[in-house]
């Protein structure tokens, strides 16, 4: 929104008594000669530059007046009108067209839309003023009974046309955006490979170092050989884990995975699970609750992939817990499904960001206090944990979701995410998922 000069009030307030006009118009040299014109006059002048905005700012600032375009570059004017006037508080209120357009047909057009008045550029800002007082003061156009009618006709025919040209553009550009989403998750696929390749004979040659005698007993001789050698593996296997998870998210969004469905241990898994995050909870002075005996011991799942997707879950918990915090672990089975919780005393989760954190590549929160470590407070990571997680429960015919009061640093409300699987996943092929 912009405002005219010394207007110092936001909201519903005016500046003193001062009549308040909205003008939407997405010319600059308009609306600086408008806005100019009405504010030595007395009113107070509020603008938009486009018709969505212009909407906004009509429910904001409650005018006394409304001039507006007819051609803006999202809603027309016409259009604008339409909805205002569908609006119990903008249903009297003066909306003036003031515009270009000339031709026969074209102030019909816009009176059967709704509007008041019809004003035609260049603007005279001498008599616009005394024109807008004029409405101001209860002044409207009328037009005659046969040409509102054939106006009301044509208006409508009109809507009809943007609609289609509307629908066909984004047609053409939701097939653009799908071919460059196909050629994006190709792309990513490609480069996960291209890097696996070499990195499984560094992996294996580190597993090698580590077990050759003599590198054993130079690490045994030596801490600073130590320190090297175990961060090599280290970054080595980050590294891994990390183009694993692009390859298996790329496999989830183009419908590429397949569930390799078996007897699997569910209790075993998850007590895997907590074993794996022992030793930096207990850096962290964190408590994983975790009860093995509410967890059924025998489901038709694939194992491995479940196992990823659950240990993703807990580590996000996990990270987003502050040090001395607690994460617990709960299951509830019945006769067809089993329910898994993850609980945990952590910053809590935005409303907005609840409905995107399972999207590929989101990150809740700022980036620039990204840390490489997964395990640490509010740790690293590409986005792709929970987008995973959903993929390969909704592979098993699951599905997951987030409950959370909201995000608090201080008060630290928590999160819950729970995951529903049944106690048979399905075999077939699963749809392409993940279409963020």
């Amino acid at each position: 929104m912009h405002s005219s000069a010394g207007d110092t009030t936001e909201g519903n307030q005016s500046v003193g008594d001062k009549t308040t006009i909205l003008y939407i118009e997405d010319d600059p040299g308009s609306l600086a000669l408008v806005q100019r014109a009405l504010s030595y006059a007395g009113y107070r002048v509020v603008t938009a530059t486009r018709g969505i905005e212009g909407l906004d700012t009509a429910k904001r600032e409650m005018p006394d007046l409304i001039l507006m375009d007819i051609n803006l570059p999202d809603l027309s004017g016409r259009e604008v009108t339409t909805k205002l006037r569908s609006d119990a508080r903008f249903r009297t209120l003066p909306i003036i067209a003031l515009t270009a357009l000339s031709q026969a047909g074209e102030r019909e057009k816009t009176i059967a839309a709704g509007a008041t008045g019809y004003l035609t550029k260049p603007i005279d800002v001498d008599k616009l003023p005394e024109q807008v007082a004029t409405f101001l003061a209860g002044a409207r156009e009328t037009v005659d009974v046969d040409s509102l009618m054939q106006a009301h006709s044509a208006y409508h025919q009109d809507l009809v046309n943007r609609l289609e040209m509307k629908i066909r553009e984004l047609e053409t550009r939701n097939e653009e955006l799908r071919r460059l989403d196909k050629i994006k998750d190709d792309f990513i696929q490609l480069t996960a490979h291209e890097l696996r390749t070499p990195l499984t004979l560094v992996y294996g040659y580190s597993r090698l170092l580590q077990e050759s005698s003599i590198v054993r007993r130079l690490k045994e001789e030596s801490a600073e050989i130590r320190t090297f050698i175990d961060g090599l593996v280290e970054s080595i296997e980050r590294m891994s884990s990390v183009i694993n998870e692009v390859l298996t998210i790329s496999r989830i969004a183009t419908g590429r995975i397949e569930l390799s469905v078996g007897p699997t241990n569910l209790a075993e898994i998850v007590g895997q699970i907590v074993t794996q995050f022992a030793q930096p909870a207990q850096q962290r002075n964190l408590l994983i609750s975790f009860d093995p005996t509410q967890w059924p011991t025998f489901i038709q799942a694939d194992g491995d992939l479940l196992e990823l997707a659950l240990y993703n879950v807990v580590g996000n918990a996990i990270k987003y817990t502050p040090d001395g915090g607690v994460v617990t672990l709960n299951c509830k089975p019945n006769s067809t499904t089993v329910l898994v919780t993850v609980k945990d005393t952590g910053i809590g989760i935005s409303k907005e960001d609840q409905a995107r954190i399972f999207d590929r590549f989101y990150t809740a929160g700022d980036t620039q206090l990204h840390s490489t470590s997964k395990t640490a407070y509010r740790g690293g990571g590409l986005g792709l944990g929970l987008a995973i997680c959903r993929g390969v429960v909704e592979a098993h015919g699951g599905r997951i979701w987030v409950e959370s009061e909201g995000r608090d640093e201080e008060k630290l409300p928590g999160s819950t995410f729970y995951i529903e699987l049944p106690l048979q996943a399905r075999t077939s092929s699963p749809r392409r998922m993940l279409a963020t």
